[in-house]
């Protein structure tokens, strides 16, 4: 069984060389689409000798899926641009194909590096995620922030050993910049699917939050850098519900 590996880009000089080479020992070949980048992301690429693709982009999904229908291989293995294997995933990956995969899909857990320390409670760890599956078993759900899988059929995953690195933000005031984009896009998704809020939620939902994140997550035992993803979350949710509001408002004027 062989492996292609699918990563979608767009102005990721700063990242894409450490992604790439993180799968270089797994992939059999290594696609890459990018959304015709202004830096020096298509350069590094054709450096690595990797099928280079441009396509005006049009939501991560459909980005994802028109990548993955460029696959030669039976076996997707998807990662995003600030991504890499750890040696210890790539290790379970490796042992995999030379078992001929044991299954059909895949999942791992994912640890964040938020301004370059690792992320291990706080509600971020261990994340799971299914990034390697067989091709034909699903496509990327039409979500416009934090797409998933959609599987044709019931699935159990098999667990693999080992990290997916995940290289996030480089500094708190890109986290910030993220939760505005995300909380508006957030805040229609629940509008369009008729979801209230009130008074009550934008008062006590964002520190409940905080607390399950900072507290019950433990939080606290990742530092300074803990706080701050901890109160950052809580802004979201905060953000979240007041533009909720506002769509609302908006509507009935």
């Amino acid at each position: 069984m062989k492996i292609s590996v699918i990563i979608i880009t767009y102005n990721e000089e700063k990242n894409i060389a450490r992604c790439i080479d993180s799968v270089q020992d797994v992939a059999d070949e290594l696609i890459v689409v990018d959304s015709f980048s202004k830096d020096k992301t298509e350069e590094i690429c054709l450096e690595k000798n990797v099928r280079f693709y441009k396509n005006s982009f049009e939501g991560y999904s459909e980005q994802k899926n028109y990548a993955n229908s460029l696959a030669k291989y039976e076996f997707i293995l998807s990662l995003d641009a600030d991504e890499a294997l750890s040696p210890e995933l790539k290790k379970s990956i490796l042992q995999e194909k030379e078992k001929g995969f044991t299954a059909t899909v895949f999942e791992f857990n994912r640890l964040v590096f938020y301004c370059g320390q690792k992320i291990k409670h706080s509600g971020w760890y261990p994340d799971k995620k299914i990034r390697l599956w067989k091709n034909e078993l699903a496509k990327w759900n039409d979500s416009p922030i934090h797409e998933k899988l959609e599987f044709k059929e019931r699935i159990t995953p098999k667990f693999l050993k080992g990290d997916l690195y995940h290289y996030t933000f480089h500094t708190i005031s890109q986290h910030v910049e993220q939760i505005n984009k995300f909380s508006t896009l957030k805040a229609q998704m629940a509008y369009d699917k008729n979801k209230k809020t009130n008074l009550l939620k934008i008062i006590f939902k964002p520190p409940i939050k905080f607390f399950i994140q900072y507290i019950l997550r433990l939080g606290f035992l990742d530092g300074f850098l803990g706080f701050v993803v901890c109160k950052n979350s809580a802004n979201a949710e905060f953000l979240k519900q007041v533009k909720l509001k506002q769509l609302y408002s908006d509507a009935k004027n």
